[in-house]
């Protein structure tokens, strides 16, 4: 896959979650900046995630899936072009 390819998919994922506009997905979008943001949010973000990705994200690394940056950060450690 590509990365444009990945990133739309990765955008998606944000989009379905939160259901947001992919426009609203940027540098701010987090968990403090997000009302909705909690801990059921995050961990549909990261199931799907790892389905989207084929990936399997340690425990640390679930807990750091707090921002839309840092969970572009956790999947290109697992290999994954954003």
């Amino acid at each position: 896959m590509t990365n444009m390819e990945n990133l739309n998919k990765y955008n998606e994922i944000f989009t379905e979650v939160f259901g947001v506009k992919p426009e609203a997905l940027d540098a701010n979008f987090s968990k403090e900046n997000v009302e909705s943001w909690d801990s059921v949010h995050q961990l549909n973000l990261v199931t799907l995630a790892e389905e989207t990705f084929d990936v399997m994200l340690d425990p640390e690394d679930i807990l750091a899936f707090t921002s839309y940056e840092a969970g572009k950060e956790i999947l290109r450690r697992q290999d994954v072009e954003l």
